[in-house]
């Protein structure tokens, strides 16, 4: 076994392969950029090297720098991990040739699954049933429109060395077509430096099947079943689960079969997941399901696997790349429950998936599932890499228990001030149509209006008032003094009072709640009216906290968590309602970033949709525009400043009518 590895990557997936390894006595070393020097996956590591400054090009992406650092620290192999080097076949050969253990397929393996046209054709060779198409080196756009008109619409356009959904154009119908090509190849080009394209046939009611394949050096490839995957957005997965819904045992053995078929096709060793398109259009068939390509390293979505079939696979990774056989035969290896992971990632899906950076202040994950991370509460989301937490992981005996433990293992998350998709995430889980296993890789797209829109509940205001209510109440009857958290400034309970008024703010939106006392005794209880609704009512003897979890912050106000959700609220006097909002002429930071761009005065004259700021933030670039015609009378935002979600950065005041 090996004694020793650099890990080449980051974060969650650094973390991982941490734990395995140290559970085998291995000694690991961890590379890192500036803004990873106090990272998890530094503290981990039994040594850290630095390997550059905090953009990914001048760091993880410079295979010189990680090499030397594995031959100045003594390691015998290196580690990948997944995305940065791990599927770059030049990078793997200088390890080697460095006298280093590549832990991972062999160089040609990666070359001749890179490329997916060639992939293909190895495929179709194979006897892999690959979706119909096109991938001929004539690449003229009359040729390749020709092409599209047999295959028949929609057709799908493919940079042949594409990943991650860039270099993708779906085309409806011919007039389309060139335009759409034209756009395909040019971002094909400034991405992958090739602009060549294949094309396929667009599949109605597609699924992402994938399947986890294992090869060693003695010629041995197993299969360790499939995964389904078919929840994406923007073509990123979302939600992973094992098996895949509706999968009987006859196409499971087609689909699993020809998984390895293609592996030993380029004699592949180590872990790898060749992926599947699957028509769903009438359910799931070994005759409706296509190759679409190899991932040449671990997945992301490799811990589901691991949960059904109760195997460490960086374990394997590591005992094969030491020369080892595969641990387990294909009969030994065997399904046993369901498992669902989720990617928890800093973004608000309210504001159309911004990313969200920051310091997380408050990171509470759920305990009863499995969590795999690179982060702890205080460290720092950067704006340099994949904004991703942390994976939540369940595990029960059949689908329905894994969602529920899923869903509120979600609902249980609590972060601020940096956003999560956690509140997202459960919506989409608990969704009436995934709960039946009705998906495809529309899905999310499909419901996105309903999944990602923002709401208070009442219980999170009931929570709110709850939670400090005699102290409000008691600030309120003493004349309006600030309402905070500083006693009951001379409230009696057995006063004779009229209600309180008050405005609670909660997430920019501002409530009037009214609270109505009456006494019995010594027992006290409170008729709750927000915004009007009076069928609220609290009473002395309830619990401290009321629905959701809540907490006070230093600055007055009350942090509360609520189905993954994390709400800021806070208490005033009565006042005119409405909020600080873009209606009001507020214009508010979306998220954390820096202000790289000022286009205005005070006391200019803008325009409705006239630019006034720009944000930047991971590496996106946000305009925020004039909500209608009037004057700047607020200016609060500096080229360069660093400014926190929702920060006042200007205020417009309309033109007079």
């Amino acid at each position: 076994m090996i004694r020793s590895l650099l890990i080449a990557n980051r974060g969650e997936i650094a973390c991982r392969v941490i734990r395995t390894a140290r559970a085998k006595g291995i000694r690991t070393v961890a590379v890192y950029s500036d803004a990873d020097a106090k990272a998890l996956h530094v503290r981990q590591a039994d040594e850290a090297v630095h390997i550059g400054p905090s953009p990914a090009a001048e760091s993880y992406l410079r295979g010189d720098k990680i090499i030397a650092a594995a031959k100045a620290t003594g390691v015998e192999a290196i580690h990948p991990g997944y995305g940065f080097l791990s599927e770059n076949a030049e990078f793997a050969e200088s390890v080697i040739a460095a006298g280093l253990k590549w832990i991972g397929p062999r160089p040609d393996s990666i070359r001749a699954m890179g490329l997916k046209d060639a992939a293909k054709k190895l495929m179709i060779e194979a006897g892999v049933p690959v979706t119909p198409g096109y991938m001929g080196e004539d690449q003229s756009p009359d040729r390749l429109l020709a092409e599209a008109e047999a295959i028949g619409w929609p057709v799908l356009i493919k940079a042949v060395a594409g990943g991650g959904g860039k270099g993708m154009r779906k085309v409806d119908a011919a007039p389309q077509f060139l335009e759409m090509l034209e756009s395909c190849r040019r971002e094909a080009k400034a991405s992958f430096g090739n602009d060549e394209v294949l094309l396929e046939k667009w599949i109605t009611s597609p699924r992402h099947i994938e399947v986890q394949v294992f090869g060693d050096t003695h010629g041995n490839v197993v299969h360790l079943f499939e995964r389904d995957c078919s929840l994406q957005r923007r073509h990123q997965k979302v939600i992973e689960e094992a098996p895949a819904p509706g999968m009987d045992e006859a196409t499971r053995e087609a689909i699993c079969a020809a998984a390895v078929r293609a592996a030993k096709a380029v004699d592949y060793v180590g872990a790898g997941t060749i992926e599947f398109i699957a028509d769903a259009s009438q359910g799931l068939s070994a005759d409706r399901i296509f190759f679409m390509e190899m991932n040449t390293r671990l997945q992301v979505e490799h811990p589901v696997t691991e949960e059904i079939t109760g195997v460490d696979l960086v374990e394997w990774q590591l005992r094969v790349a030491s020369g080892e056989p595969l641990p387990k035969r294909q009969d030994e290896l065997a399904i046993n429950g369901w498992a669902m992971e989720a990617r928890l990632y800093a973004e608000d899906p309210a504001t159309g998936f911004l990313p969200s950076t920051g310091r997380l202040e408050h990171l509470r994950l759920p305990e009863a599932t499995r969590i795999e991370t690179g982060v702890e509460q205080g460290d720092a989301i950067s704006p340099y890499y994949d904004p991703m937490i942390a994976k939540l992981v369940a595990l029960a005996a059949d689908r329905e228990g894994a969602r529920r433990a899923l869903a509120a293992a979600c609902g249980s998350t609590q972060c601020s001030p940096v956003k999560t998709n956690a509140w997202f995430l459960r919506r989409l889980l608990n969704q009436e149509a995934f709960a039946i296993g009705r998906v495809t890789t529309s899905f999310i797209a499909d419901y996105e209006a309903e999944l990602t829109r923002p709401a208070v509940s009442d219980e999170a205001r009931l929570a709110a008032v709850s939670w400090r209510l005699e102290e409000f109440v008691g600030a309120a009857w003493n004349g309006d003094q600030a309402i905070a958290p500083q006693g009951l400034f001379g409230f009696r309970l057995n006063a004779d009072r009229a209600p309180a008024r008050l405005t609670l703010s909660m997430d920019g939106t501002a409530s009037e709640v009214v609270a109505s006392p009456d006494s019995t005794g010594d027992h006290w209880q409170w008729a709750i009216s927000i915004d009007g609704r009076s069928e609220f009512e609290l009473s002395q003897s309830l619990p401290t906290t009321f629905g959701p979890s809540a907490e006070d912050e230093p600055d007055g106000s009350i942090l509360l968590f609520e189905d993954g959700v994390a709400h800021h609220a806070t208490f005033g006097p009565a006042r005119k309602l409405g909020g600080t909002s873009a209606a009001d002429g507020a214009i508010l930071a979306p998220m954390p970033g820096k202000v790289i761009a000022v286009d205005i005065a005070e006391g200019e004259m803008v325009a409705k949709g006239q630019r006034l700021l720009v944000l930047e933030a991971m590496k996106m670039e946000h305009a925020l525009t004039a909500p209608f015609d009037g004057t700047v009378a607020e200016l609060k935002a500096q080229a360069g400043a660093q400014v926190q979600v929702e920060a006042l950065l200007a205020r417009v005041e309309k033109a007079a009518s």
